[in-house]
């Protein structure tokens, strides 16, 4: 029984942990604080609720914990007076919020405390490995060692960086509320950059034993549909869900029985989760209804959607989806999505054109260790009948991916080539 309680526990943190940090943040104005109280709810639960049994409202029962803990914190602390002036410029006294604040269930704004939390953990004084690391514990819930274990690093490493994260925006005294209107969206961006980025090590991990990692694309995707609900005006917003939902619709086909990668264009798209593209579906018109031109999540939404729209990989729309890169590269020209679209010319029209493309990039500095510009031009050169030449960039991409999967699909590439040129 207590085993069962345990896990029904955890599932509850999942889920209310981000509500309630959220709410105590924007009451005691310290994001580290505010953990620290919801933690200490969470511990009295794994004491408490194994003899007295899960509440009928457990979320509010953890709110109400922690918002005793708050209140016993600051009657402690000699600093009160100091803390009062200056809630007092906010709001109320701190006496004041302790008394009414703390003490009540206020879930009315936590539509927008979600909102400000989440632009908090991705405030720009922070690395992007913090980002993430604070945007998975305050907002997904997870601990130390499951961020840990998702991303490969070690568990100190993430303690460090959150703890790291969590001083430095206590020591510039970042406020608990919503960028103003003239930084809106630069700091939306790099909040959909982080959910994206932590969505797509799930989708092909960067390294380690496995192709994929599902947990981080189901925790990316639960932050961008609470985003999406949040800020229902921002068509990226949608695009980014829309992108998300039609990509992992292809999770239980991108690998094989012994987890063995599966490209694209060879997966049984009957395994394809058709819930998950109609929702996607269903997210990219809502951005479309927004009326606005489209950005960079939008199209690479297009983009997925064509391939979600066929039946087979015959049947892609490949001229459409070439049109939409370069739609992107005008609105955001980067190396790799040059590179995208190299393969989506290979094709539309043939790979030696996509050849051409593809060798303009070689000498791109950015491009040097990334393991998919091989990859792909081993790709053409096979389709060329430069099977050699071929095998030679296989060996090197698999050489510079560290995705022990992906490694062995590379090298299998390779053998292949000898084997035919044999």
């Amino acid at each position: 029984m207590t085993r069962d309680t345990h896990r029904a526990i955890e599932a509850v943190w999942r889920i209310e942990s981000a509500k309630l940090v959220a709410t105590l943040a924007r009451m005691v104005r310290d994001v580290g604080l505010a953990e620290d109280f919801a933690q200490e709810a969470l511990l009295a639960a794994f004491e408490q609720w194994p003899e007295t049994g899960i509440p009928e409202n457990p979320g509010a029962w953890l709110m109400t914990t922690a918002k005793r803990r708050a209140i016993d914190h600051f009657r402690r602390d000699q600093r009160l007076e100091r803390r009062h002036e200056q809630f007092a410029r906010e709001r109320e006294s701190q006496q004041q919020m302790a008394a009414a604040d703390l003490e009540a269930a206020t879930d009315d704004d936590i539509g927008d405390d979600l909102l400000r939390l989440i632009f908090v953990a991705c405030h720009p004084s922070l690395s992007i490995e913090a980002h993430v690391a604070l945007t998975l514990r305050l907002l997904g819930g997870l601990s130390t060692g499951e961020i840990a274990r998702a991303f490969l690093i070690p568990e100190p490493t993430v303690a460090q960086r959150i703890v790291r994260a969590k001083r430095s925006l206590a020591a510039a005294h970042v406020p608990f509320e919503l960028p103003r209107r003239a930084e809106f969206a630069s700091r939306l961006a790099s909040v959909l950059q982080v959910i994206y980025l932590i969505f797509n090590e799930g989708y092909t991990a960067t390294a380690g034993e496995d192709w994929m990692r599902p947990a981080l694309c189901e925790e990316a995707l639960r932050l961008g549909r609470i985003l999406a609900e949040l800020v229902p005006e921002e068509p990226e917003v949608h695009g980014l869900v829309a992108l998300m939902e039609i990509q992992a619709s292809r999770l239980p086909a991108r690998s094989g029985p012994a987890g063995e990668p599966i490209l694209l264009l060879d997966q049984n798209r009957v395994l394809w989760d058709r819930l998950l593209i109609h929702r996607g579906l269903v997210a990219l018109e809502r951005a479309r209804a927004l009326g606005r031109s489209p950005g960079t999540n939008r199209l690479q939404a297009e983009i997925a959607a064509c391939h979600a729209r066929a039946q087979t990989a015959r049947e892609t729309d490949w001229n459409r989806i070439l049109a939409l890169y370069d739609t992107l590269i005008e609105v955001a020209p980067s190396p790799v999505v040059k590179l995208n679209r190299a393969v989506a010319l290979a094709m539309a029209t043939g790979p030696a054109a996509a050849l051409e493309s593809i060798d303009a990039l070689v000498a791109e500095p950015s491009l040097r260790n990334y393991h998919l510009l091989p990859a792909v031009r081993g790709d053409l050169l096979g389709k060329l009948g430069r099977l050699e030449e071929a095998r030679a960039e296989f060996e090197r991409a698999a050489s510079l991916t560290r995705n022990a999967r992906e490694r062995e699909l590379l090298l299998r590439r390779a053998a292949g080539c000898q084997k035919r040129d044999g």
